[in-house]
């Protein structure tokens, strides 16, 4: 890898900005956003090469060389840009999708839908065996679309495996973490610990997500040295099926109140209801259109191949 700058550091933790910003949506992942922009197999490997080795490597080498081993300027960029992302969005986001929940899911789905495409690319020529995980890996993410959430929790060891298989929904492109969460019944616990600084709360989900990303990271690293065009068929499989979950019209079937506020239980997708007496609609349209463009704008600019 040819020595980086100031500058290549600085898009990458806007690359991590990017991130944050999809990983705080109930159904946009960063794993997606990591994917299109060409870091995505770096991040998995550099996650997956985390362990006590680099212990070893500090008391026998010094410091900077555990940090280069650990390629801790690109965790160090990336997770800053993901930290200011989050801590910065979370009310913002929370805004958004309480006031305009169609607008800010029709440019959701957009730059979704586009990343389909994107990431089918990646497999130079598609075999029968391609087809097939990726229509069992669409048809398992829609299912989990439909999946009823759970009621919240308080208990703190629900709270730590809630931050173990979230993160391994945030770094697979396709799912959210976030989702995983709302149907865990903790995003709404999560999201406001995160946003009144509950260090209790943030230190054992963070504790649990750590466990979970440093054993996912080595599976998801053996999958693609083995098995890559097959990896990225289910990963195309993953993000086409869950677009079920961030299409922006819906029917709410069913609620539940929880801590004074509204919760949706169950819902399903419905077409827009007039495209020509709402001009919302047509809002929405140009939004997606925004996110789909954004993404071969991103395609173009961004991804570099090795």
């Amino acid at each position: 890898m040819a020595q980086r700058r100031f500058k290549d550091y600085f898009v990458i933790a806007l690359k991590g900005l990017a991130m944050g910003a999809a990983d705080v949506v109930p159904g946009v992942s960063g794993g997606t956003i990591a994917f299109i922009t060409g870091i995505y197999e770096e991040l998995v490997t550099t996650i997956s090469n985390v362990n006590l080795g680099l212990i070893k490597t500090w008391k026998k080498h010094g410091f900077v060389e555990m940090w280069n081993q650990l390629n801790g300027n690109f965790l160090l960029a990336l997770l800053s840009g993901i930290a200011v992302s989050v801590f910065s969005l979370m009310k913002l986001m929370s805004f958004l999708l309480d006031n305009y929940p169609v607008l800010v899911w029709s440019f959701f789905f957009g730059l979704v839908l586009a990343s389909v495409l994107y990431i089918a690319k990646q497999i130079p020529r598609w075999k029968i065996v391609h087809f097939v995980v990726f229509t069992i890996a669409a048809l398992g993410a829609y299912l989990i679309t439909t999946l009823t959430p759970v009621g919240e929790t308080q208990s703190l060891a629900y709270l730590f495996l809630c931050g173990a298989l979230a993160i391994c929904a945030m770094i697979l492109p396709g799912i959210s973490g976030a989702f995983i969460l709302v149907l865990l019944g903790a995003y709404k616990q999560i999201l406001e610990a995160v946003s009144n600084f509950d260090l209790k709360v943030i230190s054992v989900v963070g504790a649990g997500a750590i466990l979970g990303i440093l054993s996912f990271s080595r599976l998801l690293k053996w999958l693609f040295k083995k098995y890559e065009n097959i990896t990225l068929a289910l990963l195309t499989g993953f993000v086409f099926g869950s677009l079920n979950k961030i299409w922006p019209w819906k029917n709410v079937l069913e609620t539940k109140i929880i801590r004074d506020k509204e919760i949706i239980l169950s819902e399903k997708s419905v077409l827009p209801y007039d495209f020509n007496g709402e001009p919302q609609v047509w809002y929405a349209v140009s939004l997606a259109v925004l996110g789909f463009s954004l993404i071969l704008l991103l395609e173009k600019l961004s991804y570099k191949k090795p």
